[in-house]
C-alpha cells in the first residue's frame, strides 16, 4: 500500500532493539513522525504525502509496534523507555541524514507527548514541533485515576487474530474506534498494523498487552517539566472531540516559551480521520521555516 516508501531499520546503541522507519523521500528539511499507540508509521501516509512536497519526511514505528523489535516483556514498556527510543532515533537520523536539525518533529497522541519530551531534553534536535492531542493528564495524578487504565483494561480484551485482512476489516469497520476514519486509513491499519501468522489468519502487529501497557504509563514522564524547559516553537492542536479538556491544554502551553495552542475540529484520532486538516495546520506553522529553506 506504501507505493515509492523506502523502509529502513534503525539498531538502537545499548539495547540493541531495531526501529523500523519508513521514508517518503523529498528534499527539503527533515520531518520526523511518530504516531499514536497501538498504531504505526504508515498510518502517516495520508498527511506524509501532503508534507513531502516540502519537507524530507520520515516516520518511525515504536517499539512494540508496526514492525521495530517487541520488548522482551510488555511491563517493561513505559513511557520513559520510549521516549529514550525516539531521542536516539532522532540522534541517528540526523547523523544519517547528514543534517544538523531535524527540521520538523510531529507527534499524535502519546507521540505528541513523547516528541515534547525529547525536544524539551535534547533543544538542538528540532527547529520546532507540532503535537497533535497530546495525552495530557494533570500534574501529580494518582495513576490508579487515570483513564488511561480504563482503556488498559478493555484494550487487554481486544480481538487479536483474524482468519484473513479481509476479515479484519470487516471486523474493525464495525468499531466505534474506526467509524470516523476514511477507507484509506482502515485499508492501511489493516495491511500495515497486521501481520501474516505462521499458523494462517493475521494477527495484530501491536499486541494488546503492550497498547495497553502504553495506555497505564503516562505517569512515567513528567510533561509540565517538558513544558517548562521546551525552548523551540512549539504548536499544539487540541482536538475539539478529543479526550482532554481545552482547559488543560491552555494551562500546560501557557508553560511553553514559544508555544502556540489552537484547535482542530475532530476526534482524538484526528491525524487519521482527516489528515488533510493536520498538514495544512502544520504547514501554516512552519511557513516561515520552509521561506527560509527555499
Amino acid at each position: 500500500m506504501l507505493d515509492g516508501v523506502t523502509r529502513r531499520k534503525l539498531r538502537l546503541p545499548g539495547s540493541g532493539a531495531e526501529i523500523a522507519l519508513l521514508d517518503w523521500g523529498g528534499d527539503g528539511p527533515l520531518a520526523l513522525l511518530h504516531h499514536a499507540n497501538g498504531f504505526c508509521g504508515a498510518l502517516w501516509e495520508a498527511v506524509a504525502n501532503e508534507l513531502q512536497p516540502f519537507f524530507r519526511v520520515v516516520a518511525m514505528d515504536a517499539r512494540g509496534h508496526g514492525d521495530s523489535s517487541p520488548p522482551a516483556n510488555a511491563g517493561d514498556l513505559d513511557w520513559s523507555l520510549l521516549a529514550d527510543d525516539l531521542e536516539a532515533v532522532a540522534e541517528l537520523v540526523i547523523d544519517s541524514f547528514g543534517v544538523e536539525r531535524i527540521g520538523l518533529g510531529l507527534g499524535h497522541s502519546f507521540g505528541g507527548s513523547l516528541t515534547a519530551v525529547v525536544a524539551a531534553r535534547r533543544p538542538t534536535f528540532y527547529q520546532r514541533i507540532v503535537l497533535v492531542d497530546p495525552v495530557l493528564y494533570p500534574p501529580n495524578i494518582d495513576p490508579k485515576l487515570m483513564r488511561g487504565n480504563e482503556l488498559a483494561l478493555r484494550t487487554r480484551k481486544r480481538r487479536r487474530r483474524f482468519e484473513s485482512r479481509r476479515a479484519a476489516r470487516d471486523y474493525f469497520a464495525t468499531k466505534p474506534l474506526f467509524e470516523a476514519f476514511p477507507a484509506q486509513a482502515l485499508d492501511l491499519y489493516v495491511g500495515e498494523g497486521l501481520r501474516d501468522l505462521p499458523e494462517g489468519g493475521v494477527g495484530l502487529k501491536c499486541a494488546p498487552e503492550i497498547e495497553a501497557q502504553i495506555f497505564g504509563g503516562p505517569h512515567t514522564l513528567d510533561l509540565y517539566e517538558a513544558a517548562d524547559q521546551l525552548e523551540i516553537p512549539a504548536l499544539v492542536l487540541w482536538a475539539t472531540r478529543g479526550n482532554f479538556p481545552r482547559e488543560a491544554f491552555e494551562e500546560w502551553v501557557a508553560r511553553i516559551q514559544r508555544g502556540t495552542l489552537a484547535e482542530i475540529e475532530g476526534g482524538h484520532l484526528i491525524a487519521m480521520e482527516d489528515p488533510k486538516r493536520v498538514a495544512a495546520a502544520t504547514l501554516a506553522f512552519c511557513a516561515d521555516l520552509l521561506e527560509r529553506g527555499s
